[in-house]
Order: structure tokens, then C-alpha cells, then sequence
């Protein structure tokens, strides 16, 4: 049997499902050929896609995408965006770093906004900012690094005392924020069918199509279980999935995160929701838990990693009620209404792979958990390195590349020891 060249989630995404259905575009039912094929229909894949039909509108562009779009990797994420780059490990030596890749996430960023505003895309967009929590002095200190860089790199922001937090979010857990207020929420799942509907008409898109085989022929020939597709060009857009199709086995790893989102919470019970209307929460440890508000009623919370593959739902739900509870004491009886896993591409330095894998063989993948504007970035990139249009040198540098990740069975063992050491490390932020 062929091996899952996608992930294939045991729930539905609860964004989605917040959202009216949605017909999926026909899949593939005979051979087709085209100028470039790209695989995944994510925030890279469409980026890809759009991009590369920009410069070349002759060209025969087709996207090939495993599942439904909205059910996929790019609409399971929290739903946090923007243009300044500022990691939670922060530290004064990397302010440099971070503000060149501001400037190529800025290009982005701004690109995919005029495509949104184009288009009316309806994904419930605000510039809100978000918060930055820190629940335990440890954590303090790390957001203290990322305030110093904020401050040379003129982010603008706003520290937070607890009192500030909680009235913000209904929750007196964290002792420590920065608010940072270029940050952009939306709804992901809306987001990614809204771009995929605002796709030039030339650009075909074929979903539930796995492609369960790649090959060299006359250029690439990809196998799908409707047809073959002849491509002159491949770009793989699948992230850690793209270790199934033979390549970056040594670079990266699957991670599984979850999600829940409440039940609508009685009017009456708002006020415990915080006065903020709309409002996100990032941890300071990268294995703390992200918060949002969403919509008037509701509640997220994103928690839990597993390596490779899903983690059983009952201990996710188990996991996910306790990191909820401990924020939210007043809430208890308030009950999930979805639950769902979605995947990111681990590499160990966290940079992503990005580039030329073969003649004619192009992949991004690697995004460690922040894919909207960084896999904008990265496709928009990609498809200009395919069509030779450009230097990427400057861009390439600051993102990095990804290092070398060790083999089963110690990458098994390392990410559980890792992530036991981490999770002491972290305490309350989980």
C-alpha cells in the first residue's frame, strides 16, 4: 500500500466547520499536462500558483491538492499574521536578523492583503495586535529579550501588568505581556478558500487528489489515482509531507498541535471573556499554549505537540481541558464543541528548506509553526527563483536553511526527551 504523501486527520477542522459548506473543485479524472505542477494547496501552494501565473500568463498552471481545501494543514493554525518577525527566543544579537526578514515578510504581507482587499476575501480580518503572556518568572524573562529587540527595531508595543491581561482576557494566569500591535487575526479556513476562489482563471485546481507517486519522465510525472500529470516543472508545497515523495528525510519532522474551541457561551457570561472584542494570546515558551477569542461567544485554545502522528483523543481533550480550566477556572462547565490536530514541519534550527531539489524540482517546506505570511513569502520567492526572475541571495540568508535532523529511531527519542526537558522548562506556560 502506498504510503500517505498527506496527512490524513482523524477530526474535521473546526474553523471550516464554523464556516457555510463549500463544494470542492472536481478531482482529477484523466491525464493532463501542464507547464508547472504544484503539489499542496496551501498558503505556499497558492502562493506558488498565483505567482508564477503573474509572470507567465501563457502558462499552464495546475495545483494539486490531497483533501479539501479547508480541511488541509494551512486552515488548522491559529489564525495569527503580519509582518514583523520577532521570535520567542528574541535576544539583541538577532535584531538584525529579524529586521531583513521583516522587510521580505513585509513585501508579502502586503501583497497578500491587496490580493484579499481585491478580491473581498471575508476572513475576518483584524489588526488587533496580540499579546505576548508570560505566566511564570522564567517566561518574564524571555519576554523581556523580546521587548529589548521590539525596542531597537521600533516594533511598536505596549507592556503589560497582570491586572492589564486580565482585563483584557477574562484570566489573571499571566503576570507578564507585551502587546504588540502590528499583528493582523483572522480566520484561517476562510482565508485559504478565499484565495484558492481568487486564483487566476488559468490556474486549474484538482482536490482530493493524492499524488501517490513522482517520477523523472518528459520532466516530472506525477500519479494520481485519476490520471497522470505531465509537468515540466514540480513545486512541492506539502511541508513535512514532503519527505514522503523520497526528499529532506534529514531535514525536518511531522509535528502534530491541537485546538478547541468552546461552545457558544451564554450571553449573561461574556463579561468573563475579557473586555477586548477580539483579542489572541501567544506563549512565551514555544511549547506553551496560544489563546483567542473568537468571534463574541467563544473561546480557542492550541496546545500539545506529537512527533509523527496523532495523539489519542481522549488525551487531548484531557490535556486541552486542563491548559483551559487553569486559565479560565469560572468556566469549567463550558464544553468543546471541536477539537482538531493540525500539522507543522519541525527542523531543528528552525529554519525551513526552501529551493532547487532537482532539475526542474523546486519544495518549500520547514515552517515551524508560522505559515501564513512566511509561506507567502517563501512561494511568491519560489516561483520567481523557477521562472530565473530575481536575487534571492539576501532573502535565502536571513531565513537560513535547515540542519540536519537525526534518523529514526533517535529522532523518536531525542523529540521525547526534548519535549519532556522542555515541558519541565515550561511549567505554568503550558
Amino acid at each position: 500500500m502506498t504510503k500517505l504523501t498527506y496527512p490524513d486527520y482523524s477530526n474535521l477542522c473546526g474553523w471550516n466547520a464554523l464556516l457555510p459548506s463549500r463544494s470542492p473543485r472536481p478531482a482529477l479524472q484523466e491525464d493532463t499536462t501542464v507547464d508547472l505542477a504544484v503539489v499542496g494547496a496551501g498558503f505556499t501552494g497558492l502562493a506558488i500558483a498565483r505567482r508564477f501565473s503573474e509572470l507567465d500568463p501563457d502558462a499552464r498552471v495546475a495545483v494539486i491538492e490531497a483533501t479539501t481545501v479547508g480541511e488541509g494543514s494551512s486552515a488548522r493554525n491559529s489564525g495569527f499574521t503580519g509582518a514583523d518577525v520577532l521570535p520567542r527566543n528574541a535576544s539583541i544579537e538577532m535584531a538584525e536578523k529579524a529586521r531583513v526578514q521583516s522587510a521580505f515578510f513585509k513585501e508579502a504581507f502586503d501583497w497578500l492583503m491587496q490580493i484579499v482587499r481585491e478580491n473581498g476575501i471575508e476572513c475576518d480580518l483584524q489588526q488587533v495586535g496580540s499579546i505576548r503572556g508570560a505566566a511564570t518568572e522564567l517566561g518574564e524573562a524571555s519576554l523581556r529579550n523580546v521587548l529589548e529587540v521590539a525596542r531597537v527595531n521600533g516594533i511598536a508595543h505596549t507592556t503589560l501588568s497582570r491586572e492589564d491581561i486580565h482585563r483584557r482576557i477574562g484570566s489573571s494566569y499571566y503576570r507578564f505581556g507585551i502587546h504588540m500591535q502590528d499583528t493582523w487575526l483572522l480566520q484561517p479556513a476562510a482565508l485559504i478558500r478565499g484565495l484558492l476562489d481568487a486564483l487566476p482563471a488559468p490556474i486549474e485546481v484538482f482536490e482530493n487528489t493524492h499524488v501517490s507517486r513522482m517520477r523523472k519522465g518528459d520532466g516530472w510525472i506525477l500519479e494520481t489515482p485519476g490520471g497522470i500529470v505531465k509537468a515540466k516543472k514540480v513545486a512541492l508545497a506539502t511541508n513535512g509531507f514532503i519527505r514522503k515523495f523520497g526528499y529532506l528525510k534529514s531535514r525536518m519532522a511531522t509535528i502534530y498541535t491541537y485546538a478547541a474551541v468552546t461552545e457558544e457561551i451564554a450571553e449573561s457570561r461574556i463579561h468573563e471573556l475579557g473586555e477586548s472584542a477580539t483579542w489572541g494570546l501567544l506563549p512565551s515558551h514555544r511549547l506553551g499554549t496560544t489563546l483567542r477569542r473568537i468571534g463574541r461567544n467563544r473561546l480557542m485554545v492550541r496546545s500539545l505537540y506529537a512527533h509523527e502522528a496523532e495523539l489519542d483523543e481522549r488525551d487531548a481533550i484531557g490535556n486541552l481541558r486542563d491548559r483551559f480550566e487553569r486559565r479560565w477556572a469560572g468556566l469549567k462547565d463550558v464544553q468543546f464543541e471541536y477539537l482538531w490536530a493540525g500539522t507543522t514541519a519541525f527542523t531543528m534550527n528552525g529554519a525551513p528548506w526552501w529551493g532547487k531539489l532537482d532539475k526542474d524540482l523546486y519544495a518549500s517546506g520547514g515552517c515551524n509553526g508560522s505559515g501564513i505570511t512566511k509561506g507567502t513569502m517563501l512561494g511568491r520567492h519560489l516561483a520567481e527563483l523557477m521562472l530565473d526572475i530575481g536575487d534571492h541571495t539576501q532573502m535565502a540568508t536571513s531565513m537560513g536553511t535547515a540542519s540536519w535532523i537525526a534518523p529514526e529511531p533517535f529522532r523518536s527519542i531525542g523529540f521525547r526527551v526534548v519535549s519532556a526537558l522542555e515541558s519541565r522548562k515550561a511549567g505554568r506556560e503550558m
